[in-house]
């Protein structure tokens, strides 16, 4: 049913009561959890298989976005749906699982079927619901009870805050197994290549060109024009036989020794001790350091400044660092 009266007013009353109940309720949570979580975490990290996640109805799209947190941070889980699991899909539930299961009354009756299968097969099963004493919180092997706390509607049928307290409580339990597994930024960025968190997340050994131009510093400046154009970078590294990098000669380098220039070696025209880079700086600090210094072009070096390659600013914007 709808009203043909639009009241601005209410409707913004209603939107910041909803966030504020539901706000309070993660409030009463975080200080609601205790041995029942700790207990959960270390069961998950003795599984040697993964976390299967399933629920229903709501719990079930919970559920789906819990285990996809848990796969990209460290915890290898999947999604199983309670009613396909009723029709085959029991199979992807094997010895080593965790079976996480998800029910606010704790009563779903299309979850008896992978609550008898976690039973017989001696399969660990973390259980998170709302009723005290259910049938899920009775059969779980580890069981955390939700508070309670009312729905943020005023009808209070509709899930709203307990849906937002269970989806709360899986990523604490995400980023707990997350931190005790001392999950990295670069483990993170192995499960998430693609779109902009990815590039940000990109090293520079992932973008530099591993074969950088290099010459001699007695080679004649005539020779390091042909091997500077040739490499396209607008820079040049100056090393010696064992590859250690002793300078570079870059555009401006030329532009300040046009007197004479092609009369002159490397070693006269180049910029002594240059800037450079490591191979595991992050992509996004060499981007803004090009921006810092106004150049386009960084020679990639390890500690010792052994020579491992060239970084152009291009490679990092094609990649989307920015």
């Amino acid at each position: 049913m709808t009203s043909s009266t639009i009241d601005p007013a209410a409707l913004l009353a209603t939107g910041q009561r909803v966030i504020r109940r539901e706000a309070g309720a993660l409030d009463v949570l975080a200080g609601a959890i205790g041995q029942s979580f700790t207990d959960a975490v270390a069961l998950i990290l003795k599984a040697s298989g993964r976390v299967v996640v399933s629920g229903m109805g709501k719990s079930g799209h919970i559920g789906k976005k819990l285990a996809a947190t848990f796969a990209s941070t460290g915890t290898p889980a999947q999604f199983v749906h309670p009613a396909e699991a009723s029709h085959g899909d029991l199979g992807m539930i094997a010895e080593g699982d965790v079976l996480l299961m998800l029910s606010n009354s704790g009563e779903t009756p299309e979850l008896a079927d992978m609550l008898a299968h976690a039973r017989r097969f001696g399969i660990p099963l973390i259980g998170i619901a709302g009723r005290e004493g259910s049938t899920l919180l009775r059969e779980a092997d580890v069981a955390i009870l939700l508070p309670t706390v009312p729905e943020a509607c005023e009808t209070g049928i509709v899930p709203t805050t307990s849906t937002t307290m269970t989806l709360a409580l899986g990523d604490a339990l995400a980023i707990a197994l997350m931190e005790h597994r001392r999950f990295t930024p670069d483990h993170f960025r192995t499960f998430h290549p693609g779109g902009k968190l990815g590039a940000r997340l990109l090293r520079v050994r992932d973008l530099m060109h591993r074969d950088p131009p290099l010459i001699a510093p007695d080679t004649p400046m005539p020779d390091a024009l042909i091997t500077m154009t040739r490499a396209g970078f607008g820079v040049v590294g100056v090393a010696g036989a064992d590859r250690h990098l002793q300078g570079i000669i870059t555009d401006g380098d030329l532009r300040r020794h046009m007197d004479g220039l092609l009369s002159l070696s490397a070693g006269e025209v180049m910029t002594a001790r240059p800037l450079t880079i490591a191979p595991e700086t992050l992509a996004v600090e060499a981007l803004g350091l090009m921006n810092e210094r106004k150049i386009t072009c960084l020679m990639v070096t390890d500690p010792t400044g052994l020579a491992e390659g060239t970084l152009h600013i291009h490679d990092c914007l094609r990649a989307g660092v920015a």
